[in-house]
């Protein structure tokens, strides 16, 4: 549909149209792990093409096809280009994907009681619940993603423990107050297999519902690394 006396498209398909472009830039599994990383700090784009296996030419142009639908932004440090989501409503954007996901569509509930609930078939615990223990001293709050994610912004309080050093490191964690673990969202499978670990190993463990870039983008205190 066009403007009666123009050619060009009626308001309403025009905005249509951009929502449409958005909508394409989520349609590709590696844009939506991209944006994973991103929920979790600045990154250059050498660093995300490791992260999700893939060339650099080909990240890239994810990347690319993420900045012109307004969900990432980009900017020059030297001879380096470093990427961030374009804002914490890209986050609940994402979030909004997956639940509708879950709510509607079989493979995804399929996939989830698969794998994801064979990990950890308890329910997470909340934000809010999590805020509240915290701060009775009740829970040991554990981020098991890398180091330098938990320098970029972890829950305040947080012990750092990657997943691969957990087994090496079980010493650090009170053994009589339950361990809250998380990562870098809802899929983030490092929280649910620390989760397995920790149990396997007599802990009192649960996950957090959904990760930092989550918890973060609901405007929750977070802490960063000294520089």
């Amino acid at each position: 549909m066009t403007d009666v006396n123009s050619t060009r498209p009626a308001p309403k398909t025009a905005l249509f149209e951009q929502l449409a472009l958005i909508a394409k830039a989520l349609s590709q599994p590696l844009r939506l792990e991209l944006m994973e990383h991103l929920g979790q700090g600045e990154r250059p784009v050498e660093a995300l093409a490791n992260l999700i296996g893939q060339s650099l030419a080909n990240t890239s142009h994810h990347l690319l096809v993420l900045r012109r639908a307004g969900l990432a932004e980009a900017r020059k440090q030297g001879v380096r280009v470093l990427y961030r989501l374009s804002g914490d409503d890209v986050v609940d954007l994402l979030n909004a994907l997956r639940l509708t996901g879950e709510r509607h569509n079989a493979e995804v509930e399929r996939v989830l009681a698969g794998y994801f609930r064979t990990r950890d078939n308890m329910e997470p615990l909340s934000r809010e619940e999590l805020l509240r223990r915290a701060k009775g001293g009740l829970v040991t709050v554990l981020d098991v993603r890398p180091a330098g994610e938990f320098a970029a912004g972890h829950l305040p309080g947080a012990i750092n423990i990657p997943l691969s050093d957990l087994g090496k490191r079980l010493k650090e964690l009170p053994e009589n107050r339950e361990v809250v673990a998380y990562c870098r969202g809802a899929y983030c499978v490092l929280s649910f297999e620390a989760v397995a670990e920790l149990r396997k190993k007599g802990f009192k463990a649960r996950r957090l519902e959904e990760g930092y870039p989550e918890w973060h983008a609901a405007g929750l205190p977070v802490t960063h690394a000294p520089e």
